[in-house]
């Protein structure tokens, strides 16, 4: 990096020091010189559009070109040339999967679903954006697709809406993902993460079809880019796995999880700590001593009114369970173990997600 700012000083001090001359003498003068296009300039390996031209056996570089190829801004004033580096934008960046994709009038709109500065976001593509594929080669934007993996750095700008719509400034196109979409045969907890089955009916009977393997640096989100908690995740949960593309040769064959959307409506982490922290004042006192769920490992789920079987703590809540019954509402469980479990089975505190107030208990044993 010294050698480059020598190099720009020196030749930016040579043509200053041959324009003063010239002023100060008040003529017009005529300099001859070279151009050589067959010399190329590189910086860092990188070739430019620079070409050396020669006056008197010295080569001379544009010293505008120059800076800007070198990554330096350029000022002049008066007799005065001063180099600094560029103000750096402030980029921000994703890195997950394309969800969907348009394009229209030779634009291209992708929504993506990834870690990064924002977990949902729009991404406009337009002839500006810089666009590879992962060894670094041209990728057009008609070409980008559902699955597909990605690394990109957009803004400074972006809109105020949900999800924010921003100018994409680079995307580098990474493997194309599996997508599967549908209901979860099995979920299980291991050493290295979470296993995920998907099944199939053979002779009237699921087996398993596709397991997935999901660890830490694997995405368990909302179709809007909310955090889902695993423990959200059940026989039965429908979601759109993406996956891949490397499978094993096993049966059922593994895939490892890079992006799992859970569709049905979940609870988001901070709904599940306030209900954890509610129930825990709803437990009655003749079952604290029972408890063997902590406080903040308490089960909370988002249940069906209707398939309950629920005891309502009064008269007034058995109205109000009727009515969301009637409703096809929805509530919230939140499941203790305790060590009278084998007779009378958990305790499941029944609470409406409307009013936060004790609508009952799960009918036990």
């Amino acid at each position: 990096m010294k050698k480059q700012k020598w190099l720009i000083m020196m030749t930016a001090a040579g043509l200053l020091a041959t324009t003063a001359a010239v002023g100060a003498n008040g003529l017009v003068e005529k300099v001859n010189g070279i151009l050589h296009n067959d010399i190329k300039v590189t910086v860092n390996g990188t070739d430019t559009k620079l070409h050396p031209v020669y006056i008197n056996g010295k080569a001379y570089l544009p010293a505008r070109d120059t800076a800007t190829a070198l990554g330096y801004g350029l000022e002049l004033s008066g007799k005065e040339i001063k180099l600094g580096e560029k103000e750096q934008e402030n980029f921000m960046q994703t890195m997950g999967v394309i969800v969907s994709a348009s394009s229209t009038d030779g634009k291209s709109q992708i929504e993506v679903l990834g870690h990064g500065t924002n977990t949902w976001v729009i991404l406009n593509v337009d002839q500006k954006t810089v666009l590879t594929d992962k060894n670094g080669k041209a990728f057009a934007a008609k070409d980008l697709k559902p699955g597909m993996q990605l690394t990109a750095k957009y803004g400074p700008v972006m809109t105020m809406s949900y999800p924010g719509q921003s100018h994409a400034v680079s995307i580098q196109v990474g493997e194309q993902s599996l997508i599967k979409e549908e209901a979860v045969l099995s979920v299980n907890n291991t050493d290295g993460g979470w296993k995920i089955q998907f099944g199939e009916m053979k002779d009237n009977v699921e087996i398993p079809s596709l397991t997935l393997n999901a660890g830490k640096e694997t995405m368990v989100v909302s179709p809007e880019g909310q955090p889902v908690e695993w423990s959200q995740i059940k026989p039965g949960t429908k979601i759109r796995a993406y996956y891949g593309p490397i499978m094993t040769k096993s049966l059922p064959p593994q895939s490892p999880a890079h992006v799992i959307v859970v569709l049905e409506e979940q609870l988001d982490s901070a709904s599940v700590k306030e209900y954890q922290n509610l129930a825990w004042t709803l437990v009655p006192e003749s079952q604290k001593e029972h408890l063997l769920t902590k406080q903040d490992e308490a089960q909370v789920e988002l249940i069906s009114a209707k398939e309950a079987g629920i005891m309502p703590a009064d008269d007034k809540q058995k109205q109000i369970l009727a009515d969301i019954q009637a409703k096809d509402g929805k509530l919230i469980s939140v499941n203790y173990s305790t060590d009278q479990d084998a007779l009378l089975g958990p305790l499941v505190i029944v609470i409406n997600p409307e009013t936060k107030e004790l609508v009952g208990f799960f009918i036990r044993k």
